[in-house]
């Protein structure tokens, strides 16, 4: 008999038929004789309800099926007589597929989610991982419908490179070379032009600098794909594999490029409501009580868009006022931390806030420079630049953006002024040579957005085998 999933079971009316359900064990409970299994096939947070007659099966097949066990049920579509679902399958045949010990990791109580990363072969079989994984999945449908329907293509940006997009020098090397036998020159460093690519070459840490050179063939691209830095970090927002949507667009302004940030956040969240409400209103009930009203929030109100003087302006009267104690200091040039984010996000706007124009010195090479300086305090500040970070409640920064500067003369300064190493670059320099034009784009963290969309607490928990420093299991 052909498989029904458990998803479109639940919504099927024509009781009396007969249907083959398959999938794993919830949970299974007796009364009087008769049994009481909660299966799941991962198509739903839903589970279906298999009813049947103990005397009518055999003892030891029924003794297999435990918490986690894999079956196969053959039976009728009978209406359900229990609150909270229609239907129910009234077993006439039961196959055990794989069976399922008592050293079972996922068994039905309470477990933590620390314990669980422990086991995230196993964890994904959980309502709550099922739940995220779903979401996940219709987070990258939306990113990708999103930017379809507006015109930009999807474009591969290389995993190996030579280059360091940031600049943070904090990246995985790639090499074929025998480690226990490094050649070195004259001065210790290493040799690579015996390497597989004749130079030494690393995993990306950003596909925006090759994302630029499709923007200036096709208009606007977007990249979507894995992305490693090997920060030694161990935050709940960290990962040192992770994933990566960036597009880039063609003759897009500041004011452009932040309506760009916001309807796109917005399109993301509208689909989770639209399509995930099953798993959402779980996830609500669950694991934070607040996440379905925090999404709709979202949708109705307008970012803020506040440039960075103001927001440390802000930062630094709640300091004075004794409204607000800072772990970390916030004067006019610091990078501000999480905790002011957050503050400006969740206390003191209480919505979405995209900030930008940040000093020049804590932003990236590529970024445009602003014509005119900040006042703060009544002094000019230093040079700022048109970056764009958008600041969610719970988060800190879901998005990092900027206007690129296009013009070579002043790109070329900047990288002599900063002492960036340039020489395996040429083709990026190129693209302000040769026809350039006005241009930006952004990077939305994946995760940082399922991490939003979910309401869960650690960023770990929503990517199936997490990659953090001494941790690469799975």
């Amino acid at each position: 008999m052909k498989r029904t999933k458990v998803i479109d079971a639940l919504a099927r009316t024509d009781f009396g038929a007969e249907i083959c359900v398959k999938g794993w064990v919830r949970s299974k409970r007796g009364s009087k004789g008769i049994f009481f299994i909660a299966l799941n096939d991962g198509s739903t947070i839903k589970n279906v309800q298999v009813v049947g007659d103990e005397a009518q099966f055999d003892a030891d097949m029924l003794k297999k099926i435990t918490t986690g066990a894999c079956l196969s049920v053959e039976g009728r579509l009978v209406e359900s007589p229990a609150a909270g679902q229609a239907s129910e399958v009234q077993a006439v045949r039961i196959e055990v597929l794989g069976t399922c010990g008592n050293d079972y990791p996922m068994q039905k109580k309470g477990q933590t989610f620390e314990y669980m990363r422990q086991h995230a072969h196993m964890r994904l079989r959980t309502n709550t991982f099922g739940a995220v994984m779903r979401i996940r999945h219709n987070m990258a449908m939306a990113i990708h419908t999103y930017f379809h329907e507006h015109g930009y293509f999807y474009f591969h940006t290389p995993l190996i490179t030579a280059s360091d997009c940031e600049g943070a020098g904090q990246m995985f090397q790639v090499t074929t070379k025998n480690l226990y036998d490094l050649k070195k020159d004259e001065n210790g460093s290493i040799i690579y032009t015996d390497d597989f690519f004749g130079k030494q070459a690393s995993l990306t840490v950003s596909g925006q600098l090759e994302g630029e050179l499709g923007a200036t063939a096709l208009g606007a691209i977007y990249t979507f794909g894995p992305t490693f830095r090997a920060e030694n970090s161990n935050t709940p927002r960290h990962l040192a594999e992770f994933w990566m949507v960036e597009p880039e667009v063609c003759f897009i302004d500041l004011d452009e490029l932040m309506d760009l940030e916001e309807d796109f956040i917005k399109y993301c969240v509208r689909w989770a409501l639209d399509h995930c409400l099953d798993d959402l209103e779980f996830l609500n009930k669950m694991i934070d009580k607040g996440l379905i009203a925090r999404l709709q929030g979202v949708l109705k109100e307008e970012f803020v868009r506040l440039p960075y003087t103001q927001g440390i302006e802000i930062l630094q009267e709640a300091v004075r006022s004794g409204k607000k104690k800072f772990e970390f200091p916030c004067e006019w040039g610091d990078d501000l931390a999480s905790e002011h984010e957050r503050y400006l996000v969740e206390e003191y706007f209480r919505k979405p806030v995209i900030m930008t124009h940040y000093p020049k010195k804590i932003k990236a090479f590529y970024m445009k420079i602003d014509d005119e300086k900040p006042v703060c305090g009544g002094r000019e500040m230093e040079q700022t630049v048109q970056g764009t970070d958008v600041l969610f409640p719970q988060i800190g920064e879901i998005i990092g953006g900027s206007v690129r500067e296009e013009n070579y003369d002043k790109l070329i300064g900047e990288i002599e002024t900063r002492n960036i190493p340039m020489k395996d670059m040429w083709w990026y320099l190129d693209t302000r040579r040769f026809g350039s034009c006005p241009h930006g784009g952004f990077g939305l963290g994946f995760e940082r957005l399922v991490l939003f969309v979910t309401g869960m607490q650690n960023i770990r928990d929503v990517i199936p085998f997490p990659r953090t420093p001494k941790n690469a299991e799975f």
